[in-house]
């Protein structure tokens, strides 16, 4: 049968290749991805293996990549996707080129960026000294009180306001004029702006005030050619006397990473430095952006062929790494490896080998031989996107034994529907249908974005369990007749009422009695009457009733076919005796008791009517199929596990259902407790048994040797006592396992019930939002009204989405999958299986590209 039921048939096999073909083959099989190969050298270590200096090179070749790649995102450049088919792996003659093109684009690029962040740093210098000769010239204009030359100079060299930021700071001296005769000494410089006052204050301390200060912001920021961020500067001047406040103020500059630059003392020298200044600038401009045009041109280059080689080196370097796994012959001409492979695949892979050989030129054709092992093979389900978001369900709770029964299969129908029984909603429903359905339509696009967020995988993961929970919801929403808390009359109300409006407005609580004319004696032809939305004094009683019941029939049927599948598991591993003494005892045990509680609620439901009889005053005559007299399905329950009879019964009505009921279910739950000690006791018996009938057999085979004389006189052998200890573990295993199933099927019949609770509890947040929020806004009139029902019902829609839909679904969502982890799965499930993870080149192309993300 196919893998999607029962995991695939694996089998481990042995692979000869020709040391000069090993490549190609085994890049044949990452392409087809259907193959999972053993470490024959768990042992040696990473760096002692063969392979290890191709390995490195291709580390090394990523690494110059990832440079590349860097640069190119830096300078915004997009990056093409590869068209068409992913490539193929190059020939290892292929790596000495790759190499030498990785080898000379790093080159040039880090060449190209040293140049520009030369000619950066030399910008960044010129920029500097023009505002250093712009600033200061604005301080001497200022002291001559512009009567000389160097006003004209101002101007031509200032292009915005000169006293614009300029600050002074005074040191020591009495006023200006006095400290402009005794400082013939002066430095300028640049420093970072946040740095001023503390550079200040050191001068103050260091000089002992004998300097003064002038400073000026510079405007705009400048670019740092080593970071390429945005700083701000600010342009000093400090004047000072003497050789030794001199040095004392250039360590401090240099201590407070200040720059400092020449600044002629003549009106004339200045202008002059200016002009050259100027020219350099508009040099450098040129030959910046000849620079970046060329490194720009080179980045475009790569970025048209980075992708593919990202894919080249990547399928080299996971070949290498698996040939690392791999066995050298005593000759060192052939590699020896053991894999794992799927049996329907071997003549897909004998093809993919051969392919190999061919690419290769070798002459020798590799060798696959199947060899026999005691080792239990890993678990693989054949899988496709719509199927793989159930099969990560089932993976989550555990990987299946080899060869198990797969519920994934079974999961993809109950999973939903039991969601739906929790989640039914018309409204509700639809809108999570339409977000599934919009996932799955717009699937390409949106896996091409690869959205970097965890959160948003989860739902992309899962968008075919989305739309199947949305379209199941409708569906029980439907039959809830539930559209947002209110109901849907499509087919006509089977009741009717004679009540004139007056009676109605004066009577709030009304009853109709479903034994006369209100009731057409016809119910509604799909789902629910919608005459039940009306009630209030009883419409959670009926709903209660109705979906409690709906829960234990779902939960008994589904934990029924969760141990028939058992059967099939115990048949196919032939298992002869866990059919008799486990499968049997189990499905009687659950049939006896809770499907027969089932039954009960069914007669119920067909035995009993509206129609309540007629009561004598003397001899009251009991109407057996009246609602009056339908027994508690509970009570009756309760009774027959106690052996007792229903004793508050009333007195006109018939205790039980059907002739003969005390005595079958006394005989039911006779024969319920006798199997439990089936399955306590008879595996261990069995194998008492048979370890008895083997001793016997032993101890006749040694009587016959020693009669024979072959024994040469030797004692015979004592009877092995291993077995005692296996039969005890089997005994403590049964026992374990007996008390989990007969206490879980009690437990587990009660835990269907969450079913009705949270459907319940759906049902009537609904209700709240509606009647709290819309409801108010549509009995709003006027054109205020339509302002308040624009905002109530945004609030309505906010609640109903964030609340009803993702919350309230989410909650279902864990319990279904509590619902089908505990209680269904462990009916027959084991999950104690490891998972067939082959050598694709499509997995680690995926993996590595997630990562990057």
């Amino acid at each position: 049968m196919g893998s999607l039921f029962r995991s695939e048939e694996m089998t481990l096999c042995q692979l000869f290749l020709q040391s000069e073909a090993a490549y190609a083959c085994v890049s044949e099989l990452g392409e087809l991805g259907l193959v999972q190969f053993r470490d024959l050298n768990p042992d040696v270590n990473a760096f002692q293996r063969k392979f290890v200096n191709e390995v490195r090179r291709c580390d090394e070749m990523e690494r110059k990549l990832r440079y590349l790649e860097k640069e190119i995102r830096r300078d915004g450049i997009p990056m093409l996707e590869i068209p068409g088919e992913v490539p193929e792996a190059p020939q290892p003659r292929e790596m000495i080129d790759l190499e030498a093109t990785f080898e000379k684009l790093e080159n040039e690029l880090r060449e190209v960026n040293q140049n520009a962040e030369a000619l950066k740093r030399n910008y960044l210098e010129l920029t500097e000294l023009k505002h250093i000769l712009r600033k200061t010239q604005v301080f001497f204009d200022e002291h001559e009180g512009g009567a000389n030359t160097t006003e004209s100079m101002t101007r031509a060299l200032i292009s915005d306001d000169p006293n614009k930021h300029m600050g002074q700071v005074q040191l020591g001296f009495r006023d200006k004029q006095e400290s402009l005769e005794f400082l013939p000494c002066f430095v300028a410089g640049v420093i970072l702006r946040e740095r001023i006052p503390a550079f200040e204050r050191m001068l103050w301390r260091a000089c002992r005030g004998n300097v003064f200060l002038r400073q000026a912001e510079i405007d705009t920021p400048l670019e740092d050619p080593s970071s390429s961020d945005q700083v701000y500067k600010s342009v000093f001047i400090i004047f000072f006397q003497g050789d030794q406040l001199k040095t004392r103020v250039k360590k401090i500059c240099e201590g407070f990473r200040a720059t400092l630059y020449p600044c002629p003392e003549a009106p004339a020298d200045r202008r002059e430095m200016a002009m050259g200044v100027m020219t350099r600038i508009e040099d450098l401009n040129t030959v910046l952006g000849q620079t970046q045009d060329h490194r720009h041109r080179v980045l475009v280059a790569a970025a048209k062929n980075i992708k593919n080689w990202f894919v080249k080196v990547r399928k080299i370097k996971a070949i290498y790494h698996t040939l690392n796994l791999f066995n050298l012959d005593v000759t060192q001409k052939c590699l020896i490896a053991e894999c794992w492979v799927p049996v329907l695949d071997m003549e897909t892979i004998q093809l993919a080998l051969r392919r190999g050989t061919e690419r290769s030129g070798s002459s020798v054709p590799p060798i696959l031989n199947r060899m026999e092992t005691l080792e239990d093979p890993p678990t693989y389900n054949r899988n496709n996107k719509f199927t793989s978001a159930f099969q990560n369900l089932i993976y989550a709770y555990g990987v299946a034994t080899y060869r198990e029964v797969n519920p994934a299969p079974y999961t993809i129908i109950t999973f939903p529907f039991l969601f739906a029984v929790m989640f039914g909603d018309l409204g509700h429903g639809a809108l999570m249908a339409a977000f599934g359905f919009w996932m799955c339509y717009k699937e390409k696009p949106l896996q091409a974005k690869k959205i970097d967020s965890e959160i948003w995988n989860i739902f992309f993961g899962g968008r075919y369990i989305i739309l199947l929970m949305g379209l199941f919801s409708m569906y029980t929403g439907l039959i809830y007749n539930d559209i947002f808390s209110k109901s849907l009359n499509i087919f006509g109300s089977s009741w009717r009422t004679n009540y004139n409006e007056s009676t109605l407005r004066e009577n709030k609580d009304l009853q109709l009695n479903p034994d006369s004319y209100d009731y057409l004696q016809s119910p509604y032809p799909f789902g629910i009457d919608p005459v039940w939305q009306l009630a209030e004094a009883n419409k959670i009683i009926f709903m209660n009733a109705y979906k409690m019941k709906i829960s234990i029939i779902i939960g008994v049927f589904h934990m029924l076919f969760g141990v028939s599948l058992s059967l099939w598991n115990h048949l196919y591993f032939k298992r002869r005796i866990s059919v008799y003494v486990e499968f049997i005892p189990q499905i009687m045990f659950l049939t006896l008791l809770f499907f027969y509680m089932v039954l009960l609620m069914f007669i119920k439901w067909t035995s009993y009517g509206p129609t309540v009889g007629h009561f004598g005053s003397q001899e009251p005559e009991i109407v057996k199929t009246s609602g009056f007299c339908a027994p508690s399905i509970l009570i009756t329950f309760i009774n027959m596990m106690l052996f007792k009879e229903d004793a508050n019964s009333r007195p006109q009505c018939d205790p039980t259902m059907y002739a003969g009921q005390i005595g079958l279910q006394k005989f039911f739950v006779i024969l319920a407790l006798l199997c439990v000690p089936v399955m306590l006791f008879g595996k261990p018996y069995y194998l008492m048994k048979e370890q008895k009938k083997r001793a016997v057999s032993n101890t006749k085979q040694s009587m016959e040797t020693a009669e024979n004389g072959t024994a040469g006189g030797a004692p015979a052998p004592a009877p092995a006592h291993g077995h005692d200890d296996d039969i005890t573990e089997v005994f403590i295993h049964q026992a374990i396992h007996t008390i989990e199933y007969v206490l879980g099927s009690v437990s587990h019949t009660a835990s269907y019930l969450r079913l009705w609770a949270l459907s319940l509890a759906h049902a009537q947040l609904a209700e709240v939002a509606w009647n709290m929020l819309l409801r108010k806004g549509l009995k709003s009139a006027g054109y205020q009204g339509g302002i308040y029902l624009y905002v109530v019902f945004a609030g309505w829609a906010a609640i109903s989405v964030s609340i009803l839909v993702l919350m309230e679904g989410l909650s279902a969502f864990l319990h279904t999958l509590r619902l089908h982890w505990v209680e269904f799965q462990s009916k027959f499930y084991a999950g104690e299986g490891y998972l067939f993870q082959p050598f694709s080149f499509e997995i680690i192309l995926d993996s590595a590209g997630q990562g990057e993300e």
